[in-house]
């Protein structure tokens, strides 16, 4: 039986991880591990908390793989287009989840890999990652991780790492919005665990709610979502959950959100 490309699990708290299990190929997309990864991402509970998006080895994703690349250099337009609607499946899969997407960045994120740290919600990286939006390099563009890239970063910075290719570093990452935190890697984990821990803090429904309000508003004027922010904020106000949250604020005890 073939070794598994993208290993799953789940823990008691609720938090499923997603990790990239081809280190010898430094994790790099083909057909098999983009196909692997969405039927993953397909297969995370409906009640999870948080989902871990991870990669064994020195190197996150590399991006493309090389033979892969190679094998489909002469192949006609429209297997090039199967090939992009496949991985474009996958990054919108990883996108519509409900509950927040993690990356825990330990190593390179290039090209396609730099796309799984963007459309990540929250990224933590090593300080010893390093970036690049790498395409051009080599006659092509980051087009399908694109919208991702740009909500995340904004149009100015990703103009400009999509236009000349240039590698960078955590620090880089952090100062322009790509990653959230950035940890000495002896200390990567725990800095994970500090976001995981806020996270499951939170009522399950909130944090969920939280996650779309964020999509929901961007680019809108406040005018435009007014009635919609006080339809939600009411809303969550009345639920039990909320009910419950409230109710344990005022008494002073941790909320019971499993009641």
């Amino acid at each position: 039986m073939a070794e598994a490309l993208v290993r799953s699990s789940s823990d008691a708290r609720g938090v499923t991880w997603l990790t990239l299990a081809r280190p010898d190929r430094r994790n790099a997309f083909d057909a098999e591990l983009i196909a692997a990864l969405t039927d993953a991402v397909a297969k995370v509970p409906h009640d999870a908390r948080a989902v871990v998006l991870a990669s064994e080895g020195d190197t996150f994703c590399a991006g493309a793989d090389l033979n892969w690349m190679k094998n489909r250099v002469d192949s006609s337009r429209e297997q090039q287009l199967a090939d992009s609607r496949a991985l474009a499946a996958m990054f919108a899969a990883l996108d519509d989840l409900e509950m927040p997407l993690l990356a825990r960045v330990q190593g390179a994120a290039l090209g396609g890999g730099a796309g799984l740290v963007a459309v990540a919600d929250i990224a933590i990286a090593s300080s010893v990652a390093v970036f690049g939006f790498t395409e051009v390099r080599v006659g092509i563009m980051p087009s399908v991780v694109s919208p991702y890239v740009v909500r995340k970063i904004g149009p100015g910075h990703a103009t400009a790492l999509f236009t000349t290719g240039m590698r960078f570093d955590a620090k880089r990452a952090l100062e322009i919005g790509l990653v959230e935190a950035v940890a000495a890697p002896e200390e990567l984990d725990a800095r994970l665990a500090l976001h995981l821990a806020a996270i499951l803090a939170g009522g399950p429904n909130a944090v969920r709610a939280a996650k779309r309000l964020v999509r929901e508003v961007a680019g809108r004027s406040a005018a435009d979502v007014r009635e919609l922010t006080v339809e939600w904020i009411a809303g969550l106000r009345v639920s039990p959950e909320g009910q419950e949250g409230m109710r344990a604020f005022l008494e002073k005890r941790k909320a019971r959100w499993d009641t």
